[in-house]
């Protein structure tokens, strides 16, 4: 009987350690160390995480990611597991507060640039052939053009050049830059100014209707792809769940640039909104990924997060995001693939609005805002206290495969980026509610893990499911999105029958959808572009029957699909719309 017990203890031992290791998936937001806002007069709401403007580039095997005000990068092998390096890229008389915000990163043979958003002349451009090792130095002491939201772009011949700009009035600008000195070849040339009255989806405001600020255009990037060029820009604010990036091509690195009418990268929808000011890169296989950032703005208007999405380019050379349920469990890269070919790996969210029981709560954070699918909303525990607990109850005996959980800033007190900080966990499972067994063990975790998503190393069958609290960095035990993934064992939803799209004759840009109700159904998928064959684009809708979507090109004939969703599945689409 002692050697069965040593035998069974052995494997579950095994399998919380290869919970850990061998993920072949990964969910956004991307779980990151993100440091918390450095600037006091930022913490509205009070001190929280955040970062932005996100560059992934592959060097030398790796895979290395900047974004904004972090104090440091990091580096994976893998795209999952983040190793962070601190590094400031300010010299001493610099604001510290400021520190590589919006950064440029760039490729040129064995060396690595890096770059932040300034408009002093006086700020260097950092390079390094060993980035791993944190070994940096000035390239050029002081850089004869400054710009916000800078980008650098090696093209296959070698020249180098750098893009810019960040503002509602002024365009994106783009130079050569001497590969020698770095200094620019001549003047800047305008590229790209916003097209608000033509583009819906670049109007300012959440429901893209706000006029009282004109929309911003920024965060310039650069593909190049069967010698055509892909200059990407974010728009129409980063608050909004509308920021996306746009995408305009033309036949030299400065252009002429005609536009894409939609956005590529584009998530309005779900429970993490946003896909905008990001990068465009390549894992391993050459397979094009986008990496951009993820809005939140509730304790400011700057607390975001970042996401990544398959991307490419399809046979005609339209430029793509795959961003359908892009904040589901989705295949990491594994060799060759075909990005218009999904990554989501199917397994559905088995919590949406179940019941949640908890240990305690604060006024104003209930315990079903933690599965309401709304990152900006969350339950909050009354303390801190290792034993605070939620637990979910599926409804029925479910295949689970994975579990997210994704932290809120409650009464945070730390400001600037943290190191040596972690969260403490443990998940138990129940079939029935009254005999539990330990699912996931994290109490020994040393680890920062605001976003820490587990794919299990096997299913397993059932219904209730408890994470309790044992120690986080700061402020309360506070949860946006106790998120369970798997199957359910019931069927599909119905195909949406009705599904009606009026286009608003005042204002082609504007239409309003609407669909019969699927009884079975609790959210739906919404595709839609101008080609039938391209419906790139996705919205996802909660609790509705209706959509108002003011993101069109005026111009164009548009086609829409919608299919029905719930935890058992996802229903046959529905006929394509074409609206005129």
């Amino acid at each position: 009987m002692k050697k069965m017990l040593a035998f069974v203890l052995f494997l579950w031992f095994s399998w919380s350690t290869a919970s850990m290791e061998a993920q072949t998936t990964y969910c956004n937001p991307i779980n990151l160390d993100y440091g918390y806002t450095p600037i006091p007069d930022f913490t509205t709401w009070g001190p929280h995480r955040a970062t932005a403007d996100p560059v992934i580039v592959r060097f030398m095997g790796d895979y290395y990611l900047f974004s904004t005000n972090q104090w440091g990068y990091w580096w994976s092998t893998d795209l999952l597991h983040w190793n962070f390096i601190p590094q400031h890229f300010l010299q001493p008389w610099h604001k510290v507060y400021d520190d590589l915000c919006a950064p440029a990163v760039g490729i040129i043979g064995d060396t690595m640039l890096v770059f932040g958003s300034t408009y002093s002349r006086d700020f260097p451009i950092w390079m390094s052939t060993d980035p791993k090792a944190n070994i940096w130095t000035a390239a050029v002491e002081k850089f004869d053009i400054g710009g916000w939201d800078p980008a650098f772009f090696t093209d296959k011949d070698g020249k180098l050049y750098m893009y810019n700009g960040s503002s509602n009035r002024y365009p994106l600008y783009g130079v050569e830059l001497n590969r020698h000195n770095l200094q620019p070849m001549g003047a800047r040339k305008e590229l790209y100014l916003l097209e608000p009255d033509r583009y819906g989806w670049q109007r300012f405001g959440e429901y893209m209707d706000n006029t009282f600020l004109d929309p911003f255009i920024e965060g310039a990037w650069m593909t190049e792809y069967k010698d055509r060029y892909y200059l990407q820009y974010g728009a129409p604010g980063t608050e909004f769940s509308g920021y996306a990036d746009g995408v305009v091509v033309g036949d030299s690195p400065l252009g002429p640039f005609t536009p894409q009418s939609d956005p590529f990268s584009f998530k309005p929808g779900g429970f993490a909104r946003g896909a905008g000011h990001g990068a465009t890169f390549q894992d391993k296989s050459d397979n094009y990924w986008h990496v951009s950032t993820i809005a939140i703005s509730v304790k400011n208007n700057f607390e975001r997060r970042l996401g990544m999405w398959p991307a490419g380019f399809d046979a005609d050379g339209v430029m793509y995001c795959n961003t359908a349920f892009g904040d589901y469990p989705h295949y990491l890269p594994d060799g060759p693939a075909v990005h218009l070919q999904s990554r989501f790996t199917g397994w559905m969210l088995l919590n949406y609005k179940k019941p949640v029981q908890v240990s305690s709560a604060m006024p104003g954070h209930p315990a079903n805002d933690a599965a309401d699918e709304n990152i900006k909303t969350y339950w909050s525990a009354s303390s801190a206290e290792a034993g605070e607990w939620i637990q979910t109850d599926l409804g029925a005996i479910c295949t689970v495969r994975a579990v997210q959980i994704n932290y809120a800033d409650q009464d945070a007190t730390f400001l600037g980026k943290q190191t040596d900080i972690f969260h403490q966990y443990k998940i138990w499972q129940s079939a029935d509610g009254k005999k539990w067994t330990l699912l996931i063990d994290k109490s020994a975790n040393k680890t920062d893990i605001p976003h820490d998503y587990v794919e299990l190393p096997y299913p397993v069958q059932t219904r209730f499911l408890k994470l309790e609290n044992q120690h986080i960095p700061s402020g309360k035990f506070a949860i946006s999105g106790f998120r369970v993934f798997g199957k359910g064992a019931g069927t599909p939803p119905d195909t949406v029958g009705t599904f009606m799209v009026l286009r608003t004759e005042k204002d082609k840009r504007s239409a309003w959808l609407r669909w019969n109700p699927v009884d079975n159904a609790w959210a739906y998928n919404i595709y839609f572009g101008t080609d039938p064959k391209k419906l790139y684009n996705c919205i996802m809708v909660h609790d509705a029957n209706e959509y108002y979507y003011k993101g069109m090109d005026r111009t164009k004939t548009y086609y829409f699909r919608i299919e029905a969703i719930n935890e058992n599945g996802i229903s046959k689409p529905s006929a394509t719309q074409k609206v005129e």
